[in-house]
């Protein structure tokens, strides 16, 4: 048989020893050592470490790198939702196209191969994220895949039409119906809101993805819908079709009354998404002393067999003022926020921005394993155990079998202080996308 591509020499467990890849028809076909089978294209990985490719499971990318425009002063959700609905009532096509061609070309050079966008549906900006990614899903569909998320950031029922416009979104092209059932008036409206965002999915058979419990308030039951979501889940037959980001409030919360919540989650098989970048920067903003992480309870929700993922949430704006779409830097700031240091809990904050955020927007296609897709990242270093501490360069990416991105990176380092600084002008770094 003749391979498409062969990658020789690469690492992809630290228990076994240096394998090949082949790939035909962009599929996995084999994985051992020493593929004798000739190929049409050879890459040469010199032990490096091979892994699935990243995904993104809530990405948004038309109101990224925004923070320049209206700078957030407060630091606070309310001034970050305030700010960016200003920015978003200025949206210009063209310079939407243009911020998130950035954001996504960002996404492809650090080896991510799919991202689930979850672009505002409101009065202020109209459908025009989602207008622009169905042209951006078309344009990037040999980079990555991008999945549409009809996404009601304003609310629904305080936001009269909100409904329709999302109705129009499916109709146009996108996913995924979502929801923010924390934005409304009150707790009957967050229930009614979350209720009628299953209403569509079923009428549209799409999977759900909501925004929930973003708060450090464990009071008000508007921020407190987990465990109601996970319960309309069951009734409705869709567990395994839902997943929730930042969901800060159960982090908040003693065990006894979060015990019950993630039962509820994991028997309804609701995936969590964890925001680690947006939800330090804006969580525990009241807190005079000891002021909480804002994070979802990640340790609690792994070890009772939650799906648990990680995404980068926002580029620079508003919410979240940093950022590259970097999964390999946030995965590296959850190990350390979460406490996560051994190297079975490293282990695990790499499948989370693998594997779980794989299957967290139904990706059933995934992995690295004979018959599976070949989207790889090859990184630069020698052990999947040194992937989250060295954050390497993706010195190739493979989508679909093709190779996408390859990173040349040559660093020297001059001990005669007479001869030139570290990484001067011998230092050279370049990262080219096809």
């Amino acid at each position: 048989m003749k391979l498409d591509l062969l990658i020789r020499n690469t690492r992809v467990d630290d228990e076994q020893g240096i394998v090949d890849i082949g790939i035909k028809d962009g599929r996995i076909v084999a994985i051992a050592a020493g593929i004798e089978d000739p190929a049409a294209e050879t890459i040469d990985a010199e032990g490096r470490v091979a892994i699935p490719g990243f995904v993104e499971p809530h990405l948004h990318i038309e109101k990224a790198l925004l923070h320049r425009r209206l700078p957030a002063r407060l630091g606070t959700l309310d001034e970050a939702i305030r700010v960016t609905g200003i920015l978003k009532s200025k949206q210009e096509r063209d310079d939407v196209l243009d911020r998130s061609r950035r954001v996504l070309d960002m996404a492809v050079s650090n080896g991510t191969i799919a991202v689930r966008a979850h672009p505002d549906v409101d009065l202020i900006q109209g459908l025009i994220g989602v207008d622009t990614l169905l042209q951006l899903r078309e344009e990037y569909k040999n980079l990555l895949d991008i999945q549409i998320v009809a996404f009601p950031q304003e609310g629904i029922l305080k936001s009269e039409g909100t409904y329709k416009l999302m109705e129009d979104a499916m109709n146009m092209g996108a996913d995924v119906v979502g929801g923010c059932p924390y934005n409304e008036l009150s707790w009957d409206d967050t229930k009614r809101h979350i209720d009628m965002v299953f209403e569509m999915a079923k009428r549209y058979d799409a999977d759900v993805d909501m925004h929930a419990d973003f708060s450090d308030d464990t009071t008000n039951l508007r921020f407190m819908s987990a465990a109601y979501i996970a319960k309309k889940a069951i009734e409705t037959g869709w567990q395994s079709r839902v997943s929730l980001g930042h969901v800060t409030s159960l982090g908040s919360l003693e065990a006894a009354d979060l015990d019950p919540i993630v039962e509820a989650l994991k028997q309804a098989d609701v995936s969590i998404v964890t925001l680690p970048a947006t939800d330090l920067y804006l969580g525990g903003r009241n807190d005079k002393s000891k002021p909480r992480r804002g994070l979802t309870p990640v340790r609690a929700l792994h070890q009772a067999g939650v799906n648990v993922a990680y995404s980068s949430n926002n580029i620079r704006n508003a919410f979240t003022p940093f950022g590259k779409a970097d999964m390999l830097q946030i995965g590296n700031m959850l190990a350390h926020v979460a406490q996560f240091g051994t190297p079975e809990n490293q282990q695990a904050i790499l499948s989370m921005g693998t594997y779980n955020a794989a299957r967290a927007i139904g990706m059933d296609d995934y992995g690295l394993a004979v018959g599976k897709r070949a989207d790889i990242v090859i990184l630069d270093t020698y052990l999947v155990a040194d992937a989250l501490l060295d954050i390497p360069a993706r010195s190739w990416v493979v989508k679909r079998g093709k190779v996408t991105v390859v990173t040349h990176h040559k660093c020297e380092i001059h001990r005669n202080p007479g001869q030139g600084g570290s990484c001067g002008p011998n230092c050279n770094h370049s990262n080219h996308a096809h």
